[in-house]
């Protein structure tokens, strides 16, 4: 709760604690320091300095400026301690008389340091802001509480030292229970000393503090009296103003003519309504809380799994790794066999070429000797049987004999290509759970479209899709409200039925499947073949959501992402999952919460669209960006056709695409808001919308084109 006891520009607790017009509170000390001197051409005039009216409050807010842009000037801001940023003190002019202390000067005025709201000053300055008691009693309550709590025994030798009981006013001394009977007996030379509970405020023992009085926030405090009427209690509560009032004011005529209740009456009714909605964020604290549980539990289930994963894969990784090790020796050792084989050979035919060598070189000697002798006889006694040795041993050296047997090559080749390509493609193809059904196809709006009495449908999976699709189921039903029928089941994305019925309305549906079963169904499209006089006809009322793969990192998307909402106060874009570049569409976008009057911009943008900044800021958006008070037109950051009208929590904005006309018409509750807002427009748009942390909106599709249209509100001059 400390939270919300500390003013948003001193970081503490609040001291005097003041109301601004937009509900926020602020301490009156920091509002002396964060109001602003108006220039003269921008300070209202007196009737409307002066306050004439209960209805005054949203007069005095300065959100915008009057000019057709919609955006007022910017003033340097700092941060306080906790982060907020409030506007700096504006020194008043040289010679300027001085304004009472709390009145503040006239013609200045105070922004809201939470929601950046301006609120002008009449002439009563501060004192024009009501005083909020009861978050002063609150805070007063806090600090009494926090104080005793820390109040603590001064003579303890325990630690932590027990809460002080007692405080003896004589010895300025705090004693627990135990330590007060031990070392503070009421005897002797104490028992004349006075024992007095604990201070309720820190400071020095025996009291003080800044609250004094010692009084709670209950019945015993003096009741309010009228800021205005000093003498006079609150006894009414004027409805218009949303203030209380007393019987002076209503004499006066200043709250004549509203709408005044009975005090007690709308405390209670106030109460209960605050009641009913603290139960409802009760449940959604008690959701959260759970939810919170459920972390903490997925948070250890994620580290006992991770753990689970990292042995399995060093496991696995050190299987393949014996496994390749098996595989190297094996081949090593088929290595070492040819080896052996080559060198076996070679020295056989070392040694048989040798042997061979060695006789014929004898025989040639031999022979060389037989030659040299002179005796006729003799040489022919041996010379057949010699030439015949000669020519026997001339033929042992056939061709090849003095080839070698093996290469020196091995003819052996290891093909690791296949092995590595596949370590490198190495990865988690599942979780150990089963693979599951397909998603939801998505109907490609745009691809789809009827001729005479054909249709054509296209369709495509979600991106990041870790399933494995099989094929595609499609339906159609009868084209006058029956049952679904298959028409095509395969593995195209694209399928043409012919053969309908002419003037007739069909319903057409998508599924995918694969082992593990059969996917949801997508949306259902909705088609019209032709009448068979005017040729091809198409009416689609597409389906579509936000799409979160192109949105920027700051959108939260919700509800099966039809609603969206922001984390950043800057203004945010997120585009439709559907593109469109003929035929008429029409989607509505309902405003959730709007808090602090904001700006959000709804409209069409390309693709490529710029997604940190306000849609139609850039030449890839045509926006439409409204208030609480009235709209604007704005494509290339040029602002156009201000009209009035705004939108509140629970409004709903219409978006009329005409690519058949190339327009593009806004409605705001039903109503036209302003004359067409773009026309000539051509190419593919896709829904667009542009939104901060102050608004969450939810999307409608499938909805027919509005028939009637309402006259259109007039652009303001």
């Amino acid at each position: 709760m400390e939270e919300e006891l500390k003013c948003p520009v001193c970081g503490s607790l609040f001291r005097e604690p003041i109301i601004l017009p937009c509900s926020h509170n602020v301490c009156l000390p920091c509002a002396r320091t964060i109001a602003v001197q108006t220039p003269e051409s921008e300070q209202p005039d007196s009737e409307s300095a002066a306050g004439g009216g209960g209805g005054d409050h949203a007069d005095k807010l300065s959100l915008h400026s009057e000019t057709d842009s919609g955006y007022g000037s910017y003033t340097p801001s700092l941060k306080s301690p906790n982060g907020v940023r409030v506007l700096p003190l504006v020194p008043a002019p040289p010679g300027a008389a001085a304004a009472p202390r709390g009145a503040g000067p006239a013609g200045s005025s105070l922004t809201c340091p939470q929601c950046h709201r301006s609120a002008s000053l009449d002439q009563r300055g501060l004192r024009g802001f009501q005083r909020n008691r009861l978050l002063e009693a609150i805070v007063q309550r806090y600090q009494q509480g926090r104080a005793a709590a820390a109040a603590k025994c001064q003579l303890c030798d325990r630690s932590p030292p027990e809460p002080a009981a007692v405080l003896c006013e004589q010895c300025e001394v705090l004693y627990c229970a135990a330590c007060q009977l031990r070392c503070h007996p009421a005897r002797g030379p104490f028992a004349k000393h006075r024992l007095a509970p604990p201070p309720a405020h820190p400071g020095a023992p025996g009291g003080g503090g800044d609250g004094g009085g010692g009084k709670g926030a209950g019945g015993g405090r003096k009741p309010p009296t009228c800021a205005e009427h000093d003498l006079e209690n609150y006894s009414m509560y004027c409805v218009s103003c949303r203030s209380p009032v007393c019987y002076q004011c209503l004499e006066e005529g200043r709250h004549a003519k509203h709408d005044v209740k009975a005090l007690g009456a709308m405390w209670k009714q106030h109460k209960a309504q605050l009641s009913q909605a603290l139960n409802g964020v009760s449940d959604k604290a008690k959701e959260a809380k759970e939810f919170l549980v459920q972390l903490k539990n997925l948070l250890q289930q994620i580290q006992e799994n991770g753990l689970d994963y990292e042995a399995c894969l060093v496991a696995q990784c050190d299987a393949l790794v014996d496994a390749l090790t098996r595989q190297k020796a094996k081949l090593l050792t088929k290595v070492t066999k040819e080896r052996e084989h080559k060198l076996k050979v070679v020295w056989d035919q070392i040694n048989h070429c040798t042997l061979k060598l060695r006789q014929s070189t004898g025989l040639m000697e031999y022979c060389l000797e037989v030659i040299k002798e002179n005796d006729p006889s003799g040489f022919l006694q041996i010379s057949d049987a010699l030439i015949k040795r000669v020519q026997v041993s001339q033929e042992q050296w056939v061709k090849g004999a003095l080839e070698p047997k093996v290469s020196a090559e091995f003819d052996l080749t290891l093909d690791s290509e296949p092995l590595l390509q596949s370590i490198h493609q190495l990865d988690f193809i599942q979780m150990k759970f089963p693979v599951s059904v397909p998603p939801v196809p998505l109907l490609q709006l745009e691809k789809c479209c009827t001729r005479n009495n054909s249709v054509t449908l296209a369709w495509r999976m979600p991106p990041l899709t870790h399933n494995p699709v099989e094929g595609y189921i499609l339906e159609l039903d009868d084209g006058d409200g029956g049952q679904f029928r298959e028409v095509y089941v395969g593995k195209e994305t694209l399928c043409t039925i012919d053969g309908l019925h002419f003037n007739s309305t069909y319903n057409a549906r998508v599924k995918a499947f694969n082992s593990s079963g059969v996917g949801p169904y997508s949306k259902t499209v909705i088609l019209q073949t032709s009448d068979g006089e005017l040729g091809a006809g198409l009416f689609l009322m597409a389906w579509f959501t936000f799409d979160p793969s192109s949105a920027h990192r700051d959108i939260v998307l919700s509800n099966d992402n039809q609603t969206a909402t922001c984390n950043s106060y800057d203004d945010r874009v997120v585009l439709g999952t559907a593109a469109f570049s003929k035929g008429v569409h029409y989607w509505e976008l309902h405003v959730d919460r709007y808090d602090n009057h904001p700006d959000p911009a709804f409209g069409i943008a390309r693709i490529n669209v710029v997604k940190d900044m306000m849609l139609g800021k850039d030449d890839k958006a045509w926006a439409m960006y409204v208030d609480n008070n009235r709209s604007w037109f704005m494509h290339c950051n040029s602002h156009t056709n201000r009209t009035e009208g705004g939108v509140s929590k629970g409004a709903t904005v219409g978006v009329l695409l005409d690519l058949n006309k190339h327009n593009l018409t806004f409605y705001i509750n039903g109503q036209q808001q302003g004359p067409p807002a773009f026309e000539n427009i051509e190419g593919v748009f896709m829904p667009a919308l542009s939104l901060n942390r102050n608004v969450q909106v939810t999307l409608h599709t499938g909805l027919e084109v509005p028939q009637s249209v309402k006259q259109p509100k007039q652009p303001s001059n």
